[in-house]
């Protein structure tokens, strides 16, 4: 699921224009055999089916399912920068660290030399 790019999964072979066949009743026999046999096997596809059934206007399914889309992958794209961003912050605080101890190392190493060249 790291690439969304439809409300539909990829796995599923249920296409857009597959269901609208079914759904205005121009699918073939085998399709609708397929398409019943996924309604019973998945939820998912089910729900589907029951809720593209309440649409009469398919140009209005098509601009929800498109403005469906748009809305998945700007949550997506959220997801994806709030996750960086929490990274991010993680990672302030181990360099923070890292930059600490290389500091107190030189630091370290210039005290020690010092007394080396007094004694």
């Amino acid at each position: 699921m790291t690439d969304l790019k439809d409300i539909l999964h990829e796995d599923d072979s249920v296409q857009h224009d597959d269901l609208l066949r079914y759904l205005e009743g121009n699918a073939s026999e085998e399709e609708r055999y397929a398409i019943e046999k996924q309604m019973a096997d998945s939820d998912f596809i089910n729900d589907a089916v029951e809720g593209l059934q309440g649409f009469h206007d398919k140009q209005k399914l098509q601009q929800y399912a498109a403005q469906l889309n748009l809305q998945l992958r700007k949550q997506t794209v959220k997801d994806r920068k709030r996750k960086l961003r929490r990274n991010l912050n993680s990672q302030q605080w181990t360099m923070i660290t890292i930059v600490t101890v290389i500091l107190l190392c030189v630091l370290a190493y210039w005290v020690i030399r010092l007394y080396q060249h007094k004694a």
